[in-house]
């Protein structure tokens, strides 16, 4: 049974905020997420309230005008329905090595996103078949083999967006 855990530039790009996506970005994000939200599929956030507070710095909690920031409302007020919404226990790290103790302590990761650290602790942790949701961050393809090798997945929405990103033709 597969969990989705998504990054926030999925709100962003589906709320057309990020200059450098274009229209079937901005689609293909709203369509994923209007997609989750009408088969009630489950997604996995961390239980420290972490993830919730960045959409927040980057979603409206009255639910408008984007379908992020609709998303981010339906969430919020879904989140106590275990079908729906996966509340992960997560562990911040004391000596500051991997920012969570859930996060691999593989070298190849030593240089991964400190922001994006806590998507990668609730994919390892979730009880489900978790896949991370990207749209537009280029760390995720850059250190998807190094993810994929400690069994974390990735679905990249926007492909061409994240290669963009990265100026690969």
């Amino acid at each position: 049974m597969n969990s989705y855990i998504i990054d926030t530039n999925v709100l962003v790009v589906a709320n057309d905020k990020y200059d450098k996506a274009g229209f079937e970005d901005v689609f293909e994000c709203q369509r994923f997420l209007i997609d989750i939200q009408k088969n009630e599929k489950r997604l996995s956030v961390d239980s420290l309230g972490l993830i919730f507070n960045e959409y927040f710095n980057h979603a409206r909690m009255a639910g408008q005008p984007g379908i992020g920031d609709a998303f981010v409302k339906w969430l919020w007020d879904n989140q106590g329905y275990e079908s729906i919404c996966e509340q992960v226990e997560i562990t911040p790290d004391t000596d500051g090595t991997r920012g969570f103790l859930e996060f691999p302590g593989e070298k190849s990761l030593e240089n991964f996103d400190w922001s994006d650290r806590k998507f990668v602790a609730v994919a390892v942790s979730s009880k489900f078949d978790a896949l991370i949701c990207n749209a537009s961050d280029s760390d995720w393809w850059i250190f998807k083999k190094p993810l994929e090798k400690v069994g974390v997945k990735i679905k990249f929405l926007c492909p061409e967006l994240v290669k963009k990103t990265l100026y690969i033709k």
